[in-house]
């Protein structure tokens, strides 16, 4: 992660320090390289310059000089057309479109799941399981391609790299044919924008 002193002469990030939505944009900012601002916000108790910027009060949102973005997404989207090398999506339209699919996937139908996980109680227990077997629904994804559905990392993979870190947090184990799932994430976690893009509560996941 990259730390500066509060400047809007650099992007701002308002984030979690640990949220998967958040991870996901700061993973896109670690494979970009790009130098940034962090504010960490506790999401009961946002301060008062995200309440004036965002109308909802969420994180992750970004400040890039007036300009503010605060949906995950548009986010990454706008990061990785505002700092272009490398390129985290594909140049074909098919390729492009088939991963925007994906992710709205994850963000429908897996991260909900996190989210209840993470809010405990009886609950917790089905949505651990209903995760568990989309995981396992979904391997002949991960035996598609080196990264997901695509040779090189994309904005699907900052997507989906923050949840599968962080499954044996979530209590979610998987059985051993499932084990191209952990070598996906090994590949991931290799990579030294990924350490970047972590908060020390988020290292302490896998500690």
């Amino acid at each position: 992660m990259v730390l500066n002193p509060r400047s809007r002469t650099v992007l701002t990030l308002y984030s979690s320090r640990n949220d998967v939505q958040c991870h996901r944009v700061r993973l896109v900012l670690a494979a970009k390289g790009v130098v940034y601002d962090f504010v960490g916000v506790n999401p009961q108790s946002p301060p008062e310059d995200l309440v004036d910027l965002n109308p909802y009060h969420s994180v992750p949102t970004l400040v890039d000089r007036d300009l503010v973005l605060y949906e995950t997404g548009v986010i990454c989207e706008y990061l990785d057309e505002r700092y272009p090398h490398p390129p985290l999506m594909p140049i074909d339209p098919l390729s492009r479109a088939r991963l925007r699919l994906a992710m709205v996937r994850m963000e429908r139908d897996w991260y909900p799941f996190v989210a209840q996980i993470e809010a405990g109680g009886r609950p917790a227990d089905t949505a651990r399981k209903r995760l568990r077997e989309t995981l396992l629904a979904s391997l002949p994804l991960f035996k598609a391609a080196k990264f997901f559905l695509n040779p090189e990392m994309s904005l699907a993979d900052c997507a989906l790299a923050p949840l599968i870190w962080r499954l044996p947090s979530l209590g979610v184990d998987l059985p051993r044919e499932a084990r191209v799932i952990e070598d996906y994430g090994e590949r991931i976690f290799r990579n030294p924008g990924f350490t970047r893009s972590l908060t020390e509560e988020e290292k302490a996941l896998r500690a």
